[in-house]
């Protein structure tokens, strides 16, 4: 598992895509599809998630709607249409980031 120094600039990118790919997900359904995916790598407690959902909400790049399974309430969450032009926008600066970190990391110049 990644450490939460490393993955904490990375986790609202993570969600707003991984949301934007379905048509709406709940929180610990999020959580469990990154792990899934990571295979166990990138964790996101509910202490990280919720006031990423809550801000983006704000926001108005994600939009709510809530369900009644028996007793309980399950909030969905689903990207707005103004939502997903900031999707493109992180998953490029995303793409961005990591091509210049292979410039570093890859890089035979670089003296230890």
């Amino acid at each position: 598992m990644y450490s939460k120094e490393l993955t904490k600039g990375t986790l609202q990118p993570i969600i707003l895509k991984l949301v934007n790919s379905r048509d709406k997900m709940y929180g610990y359904e999020i959580t469990q599809e990154v792990k899934k995916l990571t295979s166990g790598k990138i964790d996101i407690s509910e202490g990280a998630l919720y006031p990423i959902l809550h801000k983006l909400e704000a926001k108005g790049v994600l939009d709510t709607e809530k369900v009644y399974i028996g007793k309980r309430v399950r909030k969905y969450y689903k990207v707005t249409k103004e939502g997903k032009q900031m999707v493109a926008e992180v998953t490029n600066e995303i793409h961005d980031f990591i091509k210049t970190l292979q410039l570093i990391f890859n890089s035979e110049n670089i003296t230890s």
